[in-house]
């Protein structure tokens, strides 16, 4: 299985990047996240010409989470299963192939003290709670997608800079941390333990030629799948060019 993770940064501003990408990359799923369209303006249709099965979940304007996958998708299942009210469409699931794939969009959290990263606090709690009570880390399964938090100090261009920032705040990294400890493994760090690797630049202040960029974008893997994994790279290439999402896809591969 080849499997991707993409914050495509609205699907309907980059049909004309994703679509291309797939067809020279033929990826067996794809996990696309902030789609910022409502279901009935996303681009099925093109996506099947491609030979891809495709669920979402989606919202007008903002968030919105989909999989693509070259076989059926099946058990698919969207939100959290926890009976909070929560308009906001951050998460998918589905069993393809035997493997339980999921894409999902953490909140960014604006700036620490808002609303908003107060939300991204209780949303990442949430998840916890979620796969505690309906997952099995002894199943293979793969949580792929946009998590809004580097782990680590090399996962930032600049650490001190970033610190008290939402995408590095050591709140949002113990979150990150207990999410990861249900037990989960980081593809992208069992294969390379380098500095210097980000999946997200900034549009402004020349953030991607500078490379001062964040790995923010993550697949996570239950032992069992971890261990089928032979390898798992960023595709900076797919973040030149115009008209970009300001995130480039994360790719895995196994056997």
């Amino acid at each position: 299985m080849k499997l991707v993770t993409w914050n495509v940064n609205s699907i309907r501003a980059r049909t004309e990047r994703v679509l291309p990408w797939l067809e020279a990359n033929k990826p067996d799923v794809i996990c696309m996240q902030e789609l910022k369209v409502e279901e009935d303006k996303f681009p099925f249709l093109e996506f099947r010409a491609l030979g891809y099965h495709i669920e979402i979940a989606a919202q007008k304007t903002y968030n919105g989470v989909a999989i693509a996958s070259r076989t059926p998708i099946t058990d698919v299942r969207r939100g959290l299963d926890d009976g909070v009210e929560d308009p906001q469409a951050r998460l998918i699931s589905g069993v393809v192939d035997g493997v339980r794939i999921m894409s999902v969009y953490v909140p960014n959290g604006q700036a620490v003290g808002t609303d908003k990263f107060e939300y991204k606090m209780q949303w990442m709690d949430r998840f916890v709670r979620d796969l505690e009570a309906h997952y099995d880390r002894a199943q293979p399964m793969a949580i792929c997608g946009d998590f809004n938090v580097a782990p680590e100090a090399k996962d930032v261009h600049d650490p001190t800079a970033w610190e008290g920032e939402t995408l590095f705040h050591i709140d949002a990294r113990k979150a990150l941390d207990r999410i990861r400890a249900w037990g989960l493994v980081d593809l992208f760090r069992l294969h390379h333990w380098e500095a210097g690797y980000y999946s997200w630049w900034d549009y402004q202040m020349l953030g991607f030629p500078k490379n001062r960029g964040l790995r923010i974008d993550h697949i996570f893997a239950t032992e069992p799948f971890a261990r089928r994994c032979d390898a798992c790279w960023i595709d900076r290439e797919a973040r030149k060019g115009q008209k970009p999402s300001d995130h480039a896809p994360v790719i895995a591969t196994f056997t």
